[in-house]
Parts: structure tokens; C-alpha cells; sequence
């Protein structure tokens, strides 16, 4: 990497974002989105865009980039498992890892003055943190961004040296330090452009769908691309009830995918053709959520921004194990503005059904949810990330 030329006018040359953060979809996504969104507002101006993410080497953000053409740096980093209790904090797994994020801190500086960003994007992850606090130590202006109701670890830990920080809700500005919420912005999440283009009628073709009732809502059901074994087995036990009211696409992941198609069979032929089981739903998602009257999945950050931006109905069947209970507070946020069902705590079929059953029946009920559901989305987050960024740049 060279040194950015600072003699040279900024107009004429690109715009350089080093970008930081993943590990998971939730956070590599949002970023990702970004990056496309600034790219094409730089290009449109008639400026160019230097792009470096930084990042793990088996983390989902590495294979992103690779496949976007965005060089690619690593540095060192390391898990603070939490405990109420002080002793087991000073573990030696935690002791480790904090040597690694010291080491993290050191490679990051370099990398960061190496390239001499205009600004500094952080979606989360552990790898944000010594990049955020290298930015800090380089003078370059530090953008966070949030894509979850309540604060992730990493985050919260660059909330005080972020020149911006940029949250998906309203709900999220009291929890961050006093001293960084006169510099928040409520930006939404970033959600992919192609989301908002789909067509009911492709995804018939796409998926050959032409069991499906037309005169009965549909109800996409989904797990993430791994699939959920809860909620694969709550549809199952739920389906002659399900199928008898709606017709239904359930994205089960490829190692479900068998047993449910062997469940299928055993049904009624009048009724299985209304079901679809698909290990995997690709390019053809934005046409199946337009297709979907409501949808039953995880409550993940990246969901919600999809199900809110396009207004769906839906029934949200948390994670558990999320961190930091995020997935719980995300469907309890919607459920409380009317804008989703929440099953929280021990979920059964019997409740999924007492979910959805009003959304089934009742139209205008579902539609008042799509509408509860679109107030709380914010279609336009990413050019309002965009937005934040540029800013930050100008008063560096």
C-alpha cells in the first residue's frame, strides 16, 4: 500500500474509505451495502473510490471482499468473553486474546496510516476495535455504525472516539454514553437495493409454484441459509394446520431439507402442492418477500431492515443464543410498535399458530401490520450512511 498524496487537490483524486468490521453477515453486509451505495454517489460526482477493508482472515468479510474486488488486510484480534464474576474476566483465554488485540492495535496503526483513509466505517465485530482505535490515534474521522436495537460490545467500545455514530433506531441513542449522543445519527440499516425490485410472479417461475392457490395468502418461512432446527420443527408439526390456510415456501437449509420433503409427501396431495421446501433461496429472495404475505423467520439485524423497509407482516421466532439476547430485543421492539408478533420464551406449534392464524384470516389486520412494520423501515439507510460519511470526511 502507498501513502495517500496530500498535495494533491481532493477532487482529483479518489476517495479513500478503509472500512472495519464482520465476522458475521449482520455486520459484513450493512458495510458492504455502504460501500456500493458511496461508489455509485462518488461516480455519479465523477470521483473515484479506494476501498480496503480490514478484517479476519476466516471471516465472512474476507470472502465478501474477494468477491467485490476490495483489497484485503488482516490484523490480529481477540474474544472478551464477559462475566459477572471478576475472576473468571482474568482468564487465561481472556489474557491471551487481550495480547492479541494489544498486537491488533500496533498492525492496524500501520495499516491505517498506510492508507490514510478519508474516513473510517466500523459495523462491529472484534476486529473493529483496534481499527477504530487506530483511526482515533491517526487523526482519520471514525464512523461507527450500529445495526441492532441495543449495543453491541465492540461498538459501545468506540463510541467515545467515533466522530459519527450512526444507529438503525431511535430506541438505540439513550443506551450509548452520555458524551456520544450529541454525535448520533439515526441512519437505519443498510439493506441491498435488489430487495426492493422483486416480482410475486418470478418467483412462481423461478420456483415453480404452480400448486400454489392463488386466492390464499403465502407464508415465507425462514431459518437464515443454514436453516433453524426450531423452526423447521415447530412448521412441521404445524403444517396440515398451516397448509389448509395458506400456501407456503419454507427455506429449511440443505440438511433439513430430506426429512421435510419426506414430511410433504406423507400429506395430502391437495395440500402439498401448496407447500414448497427449498434448502436454499438465492437471486430469487426479493421476488419470494414480494410474493410473501408473511413471513416467520429469525429476528437478525439484517432481517429486520428487510422486513421493515419493504413492509411485511411477520412472525419472529428469536435466536436464543444471540448475543446479547440482540434477536429478543429486536422482535420485542417490533411487537411493542404493532409491527410484528413476537414468541419469545418456550415457543410450541401451538403458539405459532395462534400467531399467525389472525394474519391468515383477517387482511386488514395483516395489512395494518405491513404498515406498522414500513413506518418503523428506513428504505433509504444507506444513502443516509453515505450521507454521514461524507461528512465526517469534510470536517476532518
Amino acid at each position: 500500500m502507498h501513502r495517500a498524496d496530500h498535495h494533491q487537490p481532493a477532487a482529483a483524486r479518489p476517495f479513500r474509505l478503509l472500512v472495519t468490521g464482520g465476522g458475521t453477515g449482520g455486520h459484513t453486509y450493512p458495510a458492504l451495502t455502504a460501500v456500493r451505495t458511496l461508489r455509485a454517489r462518488l461516480g455519479a460526482a465523477g470521483q473515484g473510490l479506494e476501498v480496503l477493508w480490514v478484517g479476519t482472515a476466516e471471516g465472512l468479510e474476507a470472502r465478501v471482499a474477494a468477491n467485490e474486488g476490495i483489497p484485503f488486510a488482516t490484523v490480529a484480534t481477540g474474544k472478551i468473553r464477559r462475566s459477572s464474576n471478576p475472576l473468571k474476566m482474568a482468564s487465561p483465554a481472556n489474557v491471551r486474546d487481550m495480547f492479541r488485540v494489544v498486537r491488533g492495535i500496533l498492525q492496524a496503526r500501520k495499516v491505517v496510516a498506510d492508507f490514510a483513509p478519508d474516513v473510517v466505517l466500523a459495523t462491529g465485530g472484534y476486529v473493529a476495535v483496534p481499527v477504530g482505535r487506530a483511526a482515533g490515534r491517526c487523526g482519520a474521522p471514525l464512523v461507527v455504525h450500529e445495526q441492532t436495537v441495543r449495543l453491541g460490545l465492540a461498538n459501545r467500545m468506540l463510541a467515545r472516539i467515533a466522530a459519527r455514530f450512526a444507529v438503525s433506531s431511535e430506541s438505540t441513542v439513550p443506551l450509548l454514553p452520555e458524551g456520544a449522543r450529541a454525535r448520533a445519527v439515526v441512519t437505519g440499516n443498510p439493506v441491498r437495493p435488489e430487495v426492493f425490485h422483486g416480482v410475486p410472479a418470478k418467483a412462481v417461475e423461478a420456483l415453480g409454484l404452480y400448486g400454489f392457490d392463488p386466492h390464499l395468502p403465502t407464508v415465507y418461512v425462514t431459518g437464515g441459509a443454514q436453516g433453524s432446527l426450531q423452526i423447521n420443527g415447530l412448521v412441521e408439526e404445524a403444517l396440515p394446520w398451516l397448509l389448509t390456510g395458506a400456501n407456503v415456501v419454507h427455506q429449511c437449509g440443505a440438511a433439513h431439507a430430506d426429512g421435510l420433503r419426506a414430511r410433504a409427501a406423507a400429506l395430502p396431495p391437495h395440500l402439498a402442492a401448496r407447500y414448497l421446501v427449498t434448502p436454499f433461496v438465492g437471486p430469487e429472495l426479493p421476488d419470494v418477500l414480494a410474493l410473501a404475505d408473511v413471513v416467520v423467520s429469525r429476528s437478525g439485524a439484517g432481517t429486520i431492515a428487510e422486513l421493515t423497509a419493504l413492509g411485511k407482516a411477520s412472525v419472529l421466532v428469536p435466536l436464543a443464543s444471540s448475543a446479547g439476547n440482540e434477536q429478543a430485543h429486536n422482535a420485542g421492539h417490533l411487537q411493542d410498535s404493532g409491527a410484528a408478533v413476537a414468541l419469545l420464551g418456550e415457543v410450541t406449534a401451538d403458539g405459532l399458530c395462534r400467531a399467525v392464524a389472525p394474519l391468515l384470516s383477517d387482511p386488514s389486520r395483516r395489512a395494518e401490520m405491513a404498515h406498522r412494520a414500513r413506518a418503523q423501515g428506513r428504505p433509504d439507510a444507506a444513502e443516509r450512511l453515505v450521507d454521514v460519511l461524507l461528512e465526517a470526511a469534510a470536517v476532518k
